[in-house]
C-alpha cells in the first residue's frame, strides 16, 4: 500500500444506519420524506474514499471478515450512522460581526430599520471591502471548523458582501480557495443583488445595470459560481428587477436562486416559479397562492428556522408545503446579522419543534433535500455504494432521540471523503 492510498475503513454494528437510499431520484417530497431507508444493526465498507458496501453487520463479516486486518475496524455499538449534513443556504465567507445589532434588535429595531439606517448588510460590505482577502480566508476557515464539528461536510456559500465588482470576485475566490484547502465542500453562489449599495441608493437600476453587464460576465469567465441569487424584498428588489438579474445569470449559465417573500410577501414564490429556480429561500410570508407555484414548478423551499427565531417572526409554514407537495430542504442561513449560527443540529431540532416537521422529514431535508437543492445529490446527501464517503457517527441510538435532546452536539466522528476529519 503506497503511502498515498487510503486503509480501508469499516464501520460495524451500528445501531441504525440512516442510509436515506430509494430508488427516487430527485428531491423527496410528501411521504417520500419519511422513507430513510433505515438498516437496524448495520455495517458500511468505505474504500478510495467511497462507499464500498452497506448492510447489516452480520450480512457484512461473511463478506468481509477475510480482509478484516487490511481496515480500520469501528466499533459503532449504540451510535447511528447518517450520511453528512448538507447546509444549503449560507453567508459564511464574512469579516467581522454585528452583535450590537442584536442588541438594537432587542430594543424594537426591526431587520429593515436596521439596514436602512445603514447597518445590516451595509455594515458587513464595509468590512469586506476592507479586509484582505488573508484575513477572509483564515476568518471563515474558523467558522468552516465549526461547521465540521457540528457533522456538516458540505456547504452552499453566498457572495453579497462586497456590492462592487471587484470585492464580490475577492469573496468568491476565497470561496474558491476554502473549497481546495479545507475539508467542507463549498458550492458557490453569487449573490451581488444582495442589497443596493449605500454609494447607490436612491438609484437602483444603476447598480443592477452594473450586475447584469459586468459583475455576471466576470463571475463566469473566471467560473467562480454554481449558482445565482437575488434579494426579492421590499425596499431592496422588486419582483421585475430581481426576474431580470436572474434571467441574466441564467442565461450565462448560472442556476437561479432566490431570498423569497421573507420579511413581507414580495412574489418571490412566483418569481421562482417563472424563471425555473432551484430553490427558493426564507418563505416566512409566503402566500397559499405562491405555495402552489412552488408546488406545480418543483422548486425546492429551503426553511431556514433560525432566522426565524433570531429575527422573533413566525415560523415558516413547512407543513403547508410539504402537504402541497413542495419538497423542503432546510440551513442555517449563517450569517453574521439575522442568523450567525454554525449548528445544523439545531436547525435540525427547531425544523421539529418550530416548524412541526417530524424527525425523519427534518433528517432528509438536511441531508438528500439539502443535495439536491445543490445539485449534488448523485455523489453526497445519502449512504449508497458509489458514493463519496461523507458520514457522520452520532452519540445517539436512534434518529429520533438525535432531535429531541436539543442545544447539544452529538457528534462523535465525521468522515469526508473516507478520511476521518472530526473524532
Amino acid at each position: 500500500m503506497t503511502e498515498r492510498q487510503q486503509r480501508p475503513i469499516w464501520i460495524q454494528n451500528i445501531s441504525q444506519l440512516v442510509t436515506l437510499a430509494s430508488e427516487k431520484k430527485g428531491p423527496r417530497i410528501r411521504e417520500e420524506m419519511k422513507e430513510l431507508g433505515i438498516i437496524e444493526g448495520g455495517s458500511v465498507w468505505i474504500e478510495d474514499g467511497v462507499i464500498h458496501d452497506i448492510g447489516t453487520t452480520r450480512e457484512m463479516i461473511l463478506k468481509y471478515l477475510s480482509r478484516a486486518e487490511e481496515a480500520d475496524i469501528v466499533d459503532a455499538t449504540g451510535k447511528i450512522v447518517t450520511p453528512g449534513l448538507i447546509d444549503p443556504h449560507t453567508h459564511v465567507v464574512f469579516g467581522g460581526s454585528r452583535e450590537h445589532e442584536f442588541e438594537m434588535r432587542l430594543e424594537g429595531a426591526s431587520y429593515m430599520d436596521i439596514m436602512n439606517a445603514g447597518g445590516g448588510i451595509h455594515a458587513t460590505t464595509r468590512k469586506i471591502r476592507a479586509l484582505s482577502e488573508e484575513h477572509i480566508f483564515n476568518q471563515t476557515s474558523r467558522r468552516l471548523d465549526l461547521f465540521l464539528q457540528h457533522g456538516v461536510t458540505t456547504l452552499e456559500s453566498k457572495s453579497g458582501y462586497g456590492l462592487d465588482l471587484d470585492n464580490e470576485l475577492k469573496q468568491l475566490r476565497v470561496m474558491r480557495k476554502l473549497h481546495e484547502k479545507h475539508p467542507i465542500d463549498i458550492v458557490p453562489t453569487f449573490l451581488g443583488a444582495h442589497a443596493v449599495p449605500e454609494e447607490y441608493r436612491g438609484n437602483p437600476e444603476h447598480y443592477i445595470k452594473l450586475v447584469i453587464e459586468e459583475m455576471i460576465p466576470a463571475v463566469v469567465e473566471e467560473d467562480l459560481a454554481k449558482f445565482i441569487d437575488v434579494f426579492c424584498e421590499v425596499d431592496v428588489f422588486n419582483p421585475e428587477q430581481s426576474e431580470r438579474i436572474l434571467v441574466a445569470g441564467k442565461n450565462k449559465g448560472l442556476i437561479p436562486k432566490i431570498h423569497a417573500d421573507e420579511i413581507a410577501e414580495n412574489q418571490g414564490a412566483f418569481v421562482a416559479a417563472k424563471v425555473g429556480a432551484i430553490s427558493a429561500d426564507h418563505l416566512l410570508k409566503v402566500s397559499d397562492e405562491g405555495i402552489q407555484a412552488l408546488a406545480n414548478s418543483g422548486v425546492i423551499a429551503c426553511l431556514l428556522p433560525t432566522t426565524a427565531l433570531y429575527l422573533g417572526e413566525k415560523p415558516a409554514r413547512a407543513r403547508d408545503l410539504i402537504d402541497a407537495g413542495v419538497p423542503v430542504a432546510i440551513s442555517t442561513d449563517c450569517n453574521p446579522g439575522s442568523s450567525p449560527t454554525i449548528s445544523m443540529p439545531l436547525v435540525m431540532n427547531l425544523a421539529c419543534i418550530m416548524m412541526k416537521m417530524t424527525p425523519a422529514e427534518s433528517l432528509c431535508a438536511a441531508t438528500y433535500n439539502a443535495a439536491c437543492a445543490l445539485q449534488i445529490e448523485d455523489r453526497v446527501g445519502s449512504i449508497e455504494v458509489g458514493k463519496q464517503a461523507d458520514l457522520v457517527l452520532w452519540d445517539v441510538h436512534n434518529h429520533q432521540k438525535l432531535h429531541y435532546i436539543f442545544g447539544v452536539n452529538h457528534v462523535k466522528k465525521v468522515w469526508k471523503k473516507g478520511v476521518k476529519v472530526v473524532g
